[in-house]
């Protein structure tokens, strides 16, 4: 019999400002503006026989909030990696720092709930 395989998920959320350089200028993107975002970090795999999780949600928890921390109230612009800060970029940026730590991290999606946007990036 295959092991059964899990997803735990936890999520955290924080507030920025950005703009695009790029792009049609009669959009009101180029305008310096602010969001609040939540982010969602997923983690996939078998059950440790040990202690009996995927991994410790209590670990992923502090990780995608000390992420989340250092852009919080903060200008993404400015930040290495986020110079264009979609949402896109706002995925990689995540999986980028929480990958080492989790190697089973299998999804990140980042969504601006106010506006009713998200962008989903899934990591095989």
């Amino acid at each position: 019999m295959t092991p059964p395989t899990f997803e735990i998920t936890k999520a955290a959320t924080f507030d920025a400002a950005h703009f695009f350089a790029e792009g049609p200028i009669h959009r009101p993107y180029s305008n310096l503006h602010g969001h609040s975002f939540r982010v969602e970090a997923t983690v996939k795999g078998e059950a440790d026989e040990t202690v009996g999780w995927v991994a410790d949600l209590a670990d992923l928890d502090a990780a995608l909030k000390t992420v989340a921390g250092q852009l919080d109230h903060g200008l993404l612009n400015e930040k290495p990696g986020l110079e264009r800060p979609t949402l896109e970029h706002l995925c990689l940026y995540f999986a980028e720092r929480l990958r080492p730590a989790f190697p089973g991290l299998s999804r990140i999606v980042v969504s601006r709930p106010t506006i009713s946007e998200s962008c989903a990036l899934n990591l095989g």
